[in-house]
């Protein structure tokens, strides 16, 4: 249950930037929840393994080169799904921060209730 929560936070976060952020392009709330889902697989098996092959980089940046990271793993996530677009690198840094920044705060939020 909790993993669903965590599904809909994300999705309902990206489909919020979606409307915010003019490089971000995602049509309606089924397109963000397999937004979240992909994202989450990435997450779980493809972002480990970049940390681990980049990790003198990211010890030699002090940890910032994982924003770079997050970045690569939102465009290929927009390669795996149609029905969104990123227009950039630049547009997928600054939602992977604000994603990851605004679905933080709101399942912290939602935690203690």
């Amino acid at each position: 249950m909790n993993f669903l929560l965590r599904l809909l936070i994300t999705a309902a976060v990206a489909f919020g930037l979606s409307r915010v952020l003019s490089g971000v392009h995602i049509p309606d709330f089924k397109d963000a929840f397999i937004l979240a889902l992909v994202l989450a697989l990435l997450n779980t098996f493809i972002r480990p393994l970049l940390v681990l092959f980049t990790l003198p980089i990211t010890i030699f940046t002090l940890g910032i080169f994982l924003f770079v990271i997050n970045a690569l793993i939102i465009l290929l996530a927009d390669k795996f799904i149609g029905g969104i677009r990123i227009d950039g690198f630049f547009w997928a840094l600054i939602f992977s921060l604000i994603l990851s920044f605004a679905s933080s705060i709101l399942q912290k939020l939602l935690e203690k209730k």
